[in-house]
């Protein structure tokens, strides 16, 4: 048996053959276009990424796969009319900001305890909800849409799901990034809906991750979930306290925490990891970093920076204890700062500074960064070791090296990079009862310095980063 795993994520659509006795097999890639209409807004055309994505599973099917699995970006939403399948909406990405100001204005009539309380999420612009209420404010004729019982709302895999398969559904791990369901009961929560402004029936039924989840032209689908918990079971975690980071357009660490549901906290992102169809759900705990790639895209969009193998080796000393810092926040600052205003910044540029060392910093933030976040979870649970990374950063020495030095932990890189088409189609080979040909391990690597003055002086940097922020304003 052959299992196309196909990742639909911020920045392009890929596509992975996989099975039990041969190396999976890239069989599609294609990067679709990002839209910023205007400051703080970024978008995604849904016909061009499920165009994207029927080409994927035509070349998986030339490649003989006969069950997919499918992950998704996570909080990035749209409308759409269920009877034509067509979009209403632009997709809204996880990234966009438009409704900061809404999300600020439900903190002041005082619903944000609730929310927390019940999806165990923070009010922020960064998970859908408000989005999604955006979305229906801005169909036209959404009344009567909704009435006729067409309107559909929801994040991008319940799209693709119902354009593909004909059953509009989502996942409980994708429907947990909404702030809409209650972390709790797993099922969509009525107050939390009308606090947003968001109508119940427009939100398709949630399920399992895995399971019999209808057929795409011909193929089956066994698999479904976020991209992010996709990568955590790809890299093999199933035990409380396994850690993965992946560094991608953003970078996320996930830390699993069993079968009980997180305490809620201002911080960290609680959410669901997955459920298998029959077994109890598995929860996990999240923190962002909502520009690390992308800011090495925008680094070579503006000639910093020719090609990512430039970056391969570090220069000594770092950057950060040079004096020269960089805050990655291009799109906010999320764990543990969750300030959606603050923008990314150089500070302490001089006339000696050039190209390699400009660069070099964004690529020392990002992981400055990461360790905020890793410290943050640390508070909570426990963060075991190695922490298992991956993502396109990852393939510089130089980065993987100060990462584990700024977190003072081993990682363990990946010999295969793409754990989340791995943990997709993971998931939908135990819905099948069968196995995939095991990837490679990879390797450790070692903290060989101690980063803590580093880590100090990048706290100050992100003090002033935020204080400019709130000059603006």
């Amino acid at each position: 048996m052959k299992i196309l795993a196909v990742d639909q994520s911020t920045s392009a659509t890929t596509a992975f053959v996989f099975s039990a006795d041969a190396p999976p097999v890239e069989v599609f890639r294609r990067p679709h276009r990002q839209i910023f209409p205007q400051e703080g807004w970024v978008e995604h055309d849904p016909a061009e990424i499920l165009q994207n994505i029927r080409t994927a599973i035509a070349a998986g099917k030339t490649a003989g796969a006969t069950v997919m699995g499918l992950a998704n970006q996570g909080e990035s939403c749209l409308a759409w009319d269920t009877e034509t399948k067509q979009p209403l909406t632009p997709i809204i990405v996880w990234q966009d900001n438009r409704t900061a100001d809404t999300c600020r204005a439900l903190a002041a009539m005082g619903h944000e305890a609730l929310v927390l309380d019940r999806s165990r999420l923070r009010l922020s612009p960064y998970f859908s909800a408000t989005k999604l209420a955006w979305c229906y404010r801005n169909v036209p004729d959404a009344t009567a849409l909704l009435a006729a019982g067409r309107l559909r709302l929801g994040t991008t895999d319940a799209f693709f799901r119902d354009a593909l398969t004909g059953r509009c559904e989502t996942d409980v791990a994708t429907a947990s990034r909404t702030s809409l369901m209650n972390l709790q009961t797993c099922a969509w929560d009525a107050e939390l809906c009308d606090i947003f402004g968001v109508p119940m029936a427009a939100l398709p039924p949630i399920g399992d991750c895995n399971g019999d989840m209808g057929t795409v032209d011909g193929l089956t689908l066994a698999s479904s979930i976020v991209d992010q918990q996709a990568a955590l079971y790809g890299h093999g975690i199933r035990n409380p306290g396994g850690t993965k980071i992946t560094v991608g357009t953003g970078a996320f660490v996930l830390t699993l925490t069993g079968g009980e549901v997180p305490a809620s906290g201002h911080a960290t992102v609680p959410s669901v990891a997955w459920r298998r169809k029959g077994e109890p759900v598995q929860y996990v705990v999240e923190g962002g970093v909502f520009t690390a790639s992308a800011a090495l895209n925008w680094a070579k969009d503006l000639r910093l920076i020719d090609d990512f193998s430039d970056i391969a080796t570090f220069l000594e000393p770092a950057m950060i204890d040079r004096g020269l810092a960089f805050v990655p926040a291009l799109s906010g600052l999320g764990c543990p700062h969750w300030n959606d205003a603050a923008r990314g910044g150089w500070l302490g540029l001089g006339l000696s500074h050039g190209r390699a060392e400009l660069v070099q910093a964004v690529c020392e933030g990002v992981a400055l960064r990461l360790a905020e976040v890793v410290g943050e979870i640390g508070q909570g649970c426990d963060v075991a070791d190695p922490v298992h990374v991956d993502g396109g950063m990852t393939r510089s020495p130089g980065f993987c090296q100060f990462l584990a030095e700024v977190l003072d932990k081993p990682l363990r890189l990946s010999a295969f990079d793409e754990r989340t088409s791995l943990g997709t189609a993971g998931l939908a080979a135990d819905a099948l009862g069968t196995d995939l040909k095991a990837v490679e391990p990879g390797r450790d690597m070692i903290p060989a310095r101690d980063r803590r003055e580093s880590l100090q002086a990048f706290r100050h940097a992100v003090r002033l980063v935020e204080s400019w922020a709130g000059m603006r304003d």
